[in-house]
């Protein structure tokens, strides 16, 4: 889905009181006029703020909002009619996976006619426009009052339609078709297409009525409600008081009132004036402009972020090993890597917030702040001055398209690394222009230019890309990361995250300052290690953190705790669990649009004990979307811990059904099929499971001694020596391998695997 473009800050103040009184518009006082009665500034700093839309706040904010008229934000959603519809609905044809779409008028309206759920053609009134540049979706309402956004969409640049997917065949049974909850308006976008929005989703009777203040991204969208400021604002023109020092808004967004950056002669860049004293602005931004899961509403400026959304941090697949975007992430956590962020730049030093637009125009953006001299020459960039290689941009932000025509730049902001790509298969700058030439060519020119090989301010890759691939000693690069001041909050949080509590001591030391961290990402880092741990290392770790400010990691706290006993006699910590276990029911509840918030507060369930609701829960995730696989084993596992084995049969079996490529659903049948004695048809479904998964060192290693147990020895060591090449630090395996190897008299690799094993034990 496409997000807003542009990032915000607080609409600055201008002059003093007085000054500010005098300079109002007529029509701003107009506006005043007609608030009611009831509105008296006394009555208003009382009652709680509400939205009164971007219209209220234009009279007097006539700058500000005339750049806002033009910028995506406010086209960030529109009702469909001629004058928001870009695409040709002049009878035009479009096919994709064996399917002609027509788009056309009729009675005013602008109709698809595409293939619906059912895989058959049908008829669809285009309810609202969704985006503007450099293209646009188009939604269509359902009678439950979902909002599906089409794959076919209009390029607005080339004037043609094209589908988001064009090197697969997406058709009805396919989870990324139009009309699934991968592409559900209500939970995909429309909080940051809209304001204001309340999702009022029912989940008794699967329907939405999905409600906005206003329909695109405006003043309140960043700011919060405005109701309190106009009350403000009122009382200021009549000389009332009003008690509130704070002007009636939300927040200030004001990081960047008074502050300077200034270089002295001898500083190639300029510095801060006074350190950032907030993540007011970012946090803003953050809530459309960071890859992030809702799971409450009612965030506005000047609240946590993290009491509302719970960011991804920087794994597989969606950031590559050294931190740069891969997936769409939209930019928040890359710009938490970078060195601007770390010096104290927010969003507004380089976009002015309400166009959207850069504050200046090509490298004069970063020349803000950097010396042209040092930096916009050809003695730093080593290309010909004016041309696309002396562009700041394309060495140090360069952009990935999404969506498959719109570019988005890599906020990271990092130096090129053309040697790490030659050692670790990341991407560079360099090789994106010079596609002609390999890694090294690039590597060996940059090192000629400086001498050396450059560093940056990013230290991670090495250890990331060695936890991606499993490789001995992981672990401890790991968790030097995790323990480097100097390297940005979400690196360590996610080098945490990466981690396996449980496997030595230093491991677990490593986690536990994680979870006493000042930062809140280090804290969630650290408590997703933790969640494998035994549970006693579960209760004495996880249970402070069931008080912690954020509810973040109050919820995520109480998950790792479900199936934990409490210190026995301890009303104080029952009751903080009580408390966090209420807020995570809420937020899976929240979402439960969503067959995977069901499937997750079914388990939540299963493992406090209330086997009933968990069965309740995960059976409504399945019905509310066949494709969800978790749901299916989880289910499976419930039923067998109740000896419900022919339930366990049954369940696997219809989940393979609908999704008879899961490797999960093969290998979680083949375990029940081993249950009931019926070794060959098990042995079957191993295979498949680690045939579909490859990656999975778990399926692998289960198939191997599913193998060996049948007598075919030799096919399961090749098997199990081929695994552990792709997975060398999988202690499972490389035991499986000593002890066949044992048993058939090959003590020289039994005894060169069991010291393997010795040294990964060693280099976790």
């Amino acid at each position: 889905m496409r997000l807003p473009a542009g990032n915000n800050r607080r609409l600055r103040a201008r002059g003093r009181a007085g000054e500010m009184r005098a300079a109002w518009p007529i029509a701003c006082l107009l506006l005043f006029a007609a608030l009611p009665a009831g509105s008296r500034a006394e009555d208003a700093a009382a009652a709680a703020p509400h939205f009164v839309g971007s219209q209220a706040c234009a009279a007097c904010h006539a700058k500000e909002n005339a750049a806002w008229m033009d910028s995506q934000h406010r086209l960030a959603m529109q009702v469909a009619d001629a004058n928001t519809v870009l695409g040709d609905f002049n009878g035009a044809h479009f096919t994709y996976a064996g399917i002609t779409s027509t788009f056309s008028k009729r009675g005013g309206k602008f109709v698809v006619r595409t293939d619906g759920p059912d895989g058959k053609l049908h008829d669809y009134d285009i309810r609202y426009t969704f985006g503007i540049d450099p293209l646009q979706q188009y939604l269509v309402e359902f009678p439950d009052g979902r909002l599906q956004a089409l794959s076919i969409a209009w390029d607005a640049k080339s004037k043609k339609w094209f589908h988001l997917y064009p090197k697969e065949r997406i058709v009805a049974s396919d989870e990324l078709h139009w009309t699934r909850p991968a592409q559900n308006w209500n939970y995909m976008c429309a909080d940051c297409h809209s304001t204001g929005l309340v999702k009022n989703y029912d989940p008794a009777a699967d329907r939405f009525a999905t409600s906005w203040s206003e329909i695109s991204v405006g003043c309140e969208a960043c700011h919060g409600p405005g109701s309190a400021h106009l009350a403000w604002a009122n009382a200021a023109r009549s000389g009332k008081a009003y008690a509130d020092a704070g002007k009636g808004l939300a927040a200030h967004l004001d990081e960047r009132r008074g502050v300077t950056w200034t270089r002295d002669a001898a500083a190639a860049t300029a510095a801060r004036s006074v350190p950032r004293a907030s993540e007011h602005e970012v946090d803003v931004c953050a809530q459309c402009h960071a890859r992030r899961g809702q799971f409450a509403e009612g965030y506005t400026a000047g609240k946590p972020f993290l009491d509302y959304y719970r960011p991804a941090l920087l794994t597989a697949p969606l950031y590559y090993a050294d931190g740069q975007q891969r997936d769409e992430v939209y930019g928040w956590a890359s710009f938490l890597q970078s060195k601007m962020y770390a010096a104290g730049v927010t969003c507004s030093d380089c976009h002015e917030p309400h166009s959207g637009a850069l504050r200046a125009q090509g490298n004069a953006v970063c020349t803000q702040c950097h010396s042209a001299q040092r930096f916009d020459a050809a003695t730093h960039h080593h290309h010909r001055p004016g041309g696309a290689g002396a562009q700041c941009v394309n060495c140090h932000m360069p952009a990935t398209a999404y969506m498959v025509i719109d570019p988005r730049h890599d906020h990271s902001l990092r130096i090129p690394r053309p040697d790490q790509s030659a050692s670790l298969g990341t991407p560079n700058a360099c090789n994106a222009c010079h596609a002609n030439r390999d890694a090294r060519w690039a590597a060996a020119q940059v090192k000629g230019w400086f001498g050396h090989d450059p560093e940056g301010f990013q230290h991670y890759a090495p250890a990331f890309a060695a936890a991606d691939a499993g490789a001995v000693g992981a672990g401890a690069k790991l968790r030097a990361i995790a323990g480097e001041r100097g390297q940005p909050a979400i690196a360590r949080a996610t080098a945490l995250a990466e981690l396996n509590a449980n496997a030595n001591r230093a491991t677990l030391d490593a986690v536990a300052a994680g979870l006493r961290d000042p930062s809140p990402l280090l804290r969630l880092g650290a408590l997703e290690s933790l969640a494998a741990a035994p549970p006693e290392l579960r209760q004495r770790y996880a249970t402070p953190l069931l008080s912690d400010p954020l509810r973040v990691i109050r919820i995520e706290a109480a998950n790792a705790l479900a199936d934990v006993p409490l210190p026995a006699g301890n009303g104080e910590v029952q009751a903080a669990f009580d408390r966090a276990a209420a807020e995570y029911v809420a937020a899976q509840r929240y979402d439960a649009d969503r067959a995977e918030a069901r499937t997750n507060l079914g388990s939540f369930e299963a493992r406090r004990g209330d086997t009933a609701r968990a069965v309740a829960d995960l059976q409504s995730a399945i019905a509310l979307d066949p494709l969800q696989v978790p749901a299916y084993t989880n289910l499976a596992d419930l039923y067998r811990a109740q000896g419900r084995e022919a339930d366990v049969l049954r369940v696997l079996r219809e989940g393979l059904r609908h999704v008879p490529k899961s490797g999960a659903l093969h290998h979680s049948l083949g375990l029940a099929l081993v249950r009931e004695k019926k070794n060959g048809e098990a042995l079957a479904e191993f295979a498949k499971a680690a045939s579909l998964d490859p990656g999975n060192a778990r399926f692998a290693y289960v198939y191997g001694v599913a193998l060996y147990s049948a007598g075919r020895g030799d096919q399961a060591l090749a098997m199990l020596v081929a695994a552990s090449a792709k997975h060398p630090a999988d202690t499972d395996i490389l035991a499986a391998l000593a002890s066949f190897y044992g048993e058939r008299g090959d003590s020289a690799k039994a005894e060169a695997y069991a010291q393997r094993m010795r040294e990964v034990a060693a280099g976790m």
